[in-house]
């Protein structure tokens, strides 16, 4: 009796499920402002080809055909598994040159170092870009600003994640670049630049998120001690990060932090009481920008749009 009860409760979730997902409309390729000043964000996507990493470049290659995308931010583990050996490492072409190839992503690319990189020579990634023309990474951590029209700028600030964490710290055997890293030099250096920015825009970009839902992952404790006061005293418009492979909007206390899908392998991700949107599906994010809007688009493998997230000032 217990089992034919079991059975009819699991087939009534099937139904219930199959249901749920039918009255899903059906989604749309996305629609992006071609007058806006448009970027992407490309995150865990070193997989050498694999797990849909050739999909999504296409995808990116045939979207900028259209929106034109002025430079791309690559959000860490750009190289896995074990980062690159020098600037001559055969991954550079099979995981990176040879896959966006498409001639509209061929514009400026500004990566952060992730966890996989820190497993090897994490100098050969700087040094990379004196033979790059699209590779621009010439610190463990910088910024960049972008104008957006003849009244308003952008500023991007790209830190570097993976030396505060101590389960890095903790295995120098497997992150040998990571003891070499000053943390507290590096928080004094963002705090000095956001001080003196200006620009009507002002986002954070690193491999870890500060807050996520994840069953693996999840919030990064020593992100939220360290580096989120400092986030927040300034009033950063957005935090940007990847590394747990699912899109996510999280927003608390008035702040937005924006997970980006992995683009080459996705993984499940939950809500929580301050999830907006998640998705575990491949995918990339699209930077929207005008001089009183932001907006955030989450594009999947094939350029449907998953959720967009406007911010107005």
């Amino acid at each position: 009796m217990k089992y034919i009860q079991r059975k009819l409760a699991f087939l009534l979730l099937l139904l219930i499920s199959y249901s749920f997902i039918q009255a899903q409309p059906p989604l749309q390729k996305v629609v992006v402002d071609k007058t806006a000043y448009n970027f992407y964000i490309v995150s865990d996507a070193g997989r050498n080809g694999y797990y849909e990493q050739k999909t999504v470049a296409e995808t990116l290659g045939k979207l900028a055909e259209t929106i034109h995308p002025k430079f791309i931010l690559a959000n860490g583990d750009t190289f896995h598994y074990n980062g690159v050996r020098s600037t001559s490492d055969p991954l550079w072409m099979t995981n990176f040159e040879s896959i966006y190839s498409h001639p509209e992503l061929l514009v400026d690319w500004f990566p952060v170092f992730g966890n996989h990189e820190y497993r090897g020579n994490t100098q050969a990634l700087i040094d990379y870009t004196q033979i790059s023309r699209r590779w621009n990474m010439p610190a463990h951590y910088y910024t960049l600003v972008k104008k957006i029209d003849k009244e308003n700028s952008l500023r991007v600030v790209c830190i570097d994640t993976p030396p505060f964490l101590n389960e890095y710290r903790n295995a120098l055997d497997q992150f040998p670049d990571i003891a070499k890293q000053d943390t507290h030099r590096q928080l004094v250096w963002l705090d000095s630049v956001l001080t003196v920015s200006k620009e009507k825009w002002v986002v954070v970009m690193g491999h870890h998120p500060i807050y996520s839902e994840d069953a693996h992952h999840g919030s990064t404790q020593e992100l939220i001690a360290q580096l989120d006061p400092i986030l927040r005293k300034h009033h950063v418009d957005f935090y940007f990060a990847g590394h747990i492979h699912s899109a996510q909007h999280i927003q608390k206390e008035g702040m937005d932090y924006i997970v980006s899908a992995s683009a080459s392998l996705g993984a499940p991700a939950t809500y929580g009481p301050d999830t907006k949107y998640e998705n575990s599906v491949e995918g990339f994010s699209i930077c929207s920008v005008k001089s009183g809007t932001f907006e955030v688009i989450f594009v999947n493998e094939k350029g449907e749009e998953l959720y967009r997230y406007k911010k107005s000032k």
